[in-house]
């Protein structure tokens, strides 16, 4: 095995870091792991968590940001900037989600990982369409499978579900009462949230969809804990 070649540049100093590091991810494509950015500069990764952190303190109050998700980091516009960008790019229309949608995404966000029994059990409703046109969208995505009869898949928020809302990592979502008031969520899904209550069975008819069970035999973990939000 050999060794990873090494930069054709010194090691950049703790003043040259924040510079290299916004040049990198201003020209990436998206989202990069802060080991490839390390491996990319010949510096350890703590060295490019501080540095992201400059940045990020640089940026504070400006048009850009550093969004840390679950593929990596990269730029994206500042959140009170959307309605400007969405105009100039044509996207107002291409954006919108409708109730379903955001009712399935508050609940996903806040439950992740999460089974679709569950979710159709704090929504009252099926999900099975509203779940599809998500995961066509990048917003979520099936992260394992749970333990029991079946083994229904577990949807999680995506690193494209921080940028859509403006978030810079997933432990900046806002408190559900804002959250619902934001998204005009129904009051009993709602409810359900805030009082922690679900299934602790699937509900009785729940049977895999058929999405999931032509994804029955993917080699995915069977639980991921959950995540911090």
């Amino acid at each position: 095995m050999t060794d990873e070649p090494r930069p054709p540049f010194d090691e950049p100093t703790a003043e040259e870091l924040p510079a290299l590091l916004e040049a990198l991810l201003f020209v990436a494509d998206g989202p990069v792991a802060e080991a490839a950015l390390a491996r990319t500069l010949g510096v350890t990764p703590g060295k490019v968590r501080r540095a992201l952190n400059e940045v990020r303190e640089d940026l504070d109050g400006r048009g850009i940001r550093v969004q840390q998700g679950p593929e990596g980091v990269q730029f994206i516009t500042a959140p009170e900037a959307a309605a400007a960008v969405e105009h100039f790019l044509g996207l107002e229309s291409s954006r919108r989600l409708s109730t379903a949608a955001l009712e399935t995404l508050a609940v996903i966000a806040y439950r992740q990982p999460v089974t679709r029994g569950a979710i159709e059990a704090i929504r009252g409703t099926s999900s099975d369409g509203v779940l599809a046109t998500l995961r066509a969208r990048g917003l979520v995505e099936r992260v394992g499978r749970a333990e029991g009869p079946g083994r229904p898949g577990l949807y999680a928020t995506t690193q494209r579900f921080l940028e859509h809302f403006g978030l810079e990592r997933a432990d900046h979502l806002p408190g559900l009462d804002e959250l619902a008031e934001l998204l005009g969520l129904d009051d009993g899904v709602q409810q359900s949230l805030l009082d922690g209550t679900e299934p602790e069975e699937a509900p009785e008819g729940d049977v895999p969809s058929e999405a999931e069970q032509s994804e029955a035999a993917d080699p995915d973990p069977v639980v991921q804990p959950p995540l911090n939000l």
